[in-house]
């Protein structure tokens, strides 16, 4: 998952692939590569990348500590737990 500036580092690389030239291998690869840099992980689908922000979940369950699905869940699907202020 990609916090906010590595999230903005790779938009930028992301939008830089559509707008760049040669093949679809070679305009893409330094988003594969800034990933997998900081996360270890070899993805292969520039588009799945987009989709690894850890701010489009909200923040970890008082109970059992996995993610709510959204910020603005009103519970946790993992365990029940209801939120307080949503």
């Amino acid at each position: 998952m990609l916090d906010e500036v590595e999230y903005a580092k790779a938009s930028d690389l992301y939008k830089a692939g559509f707008a760049g030239k040669g093949s679809t291998e070679q305009r893409w690869q330094p988003l594969l590569d800034y990933y997998k840099g900081v996360t270890g992980v070899e993805e292969t689908v520039p588009n799945a990348i987009m989709h690894h922000r850890v701010s489009q979940y909200g923040p970890p369950c008082e109970v059992c500590g996995k993610p709510y699905r959204t910020p603005l869940a009103s519970f946790c699907a993992a365990c029940g737990n209801r939120r307080e202020n949503t």
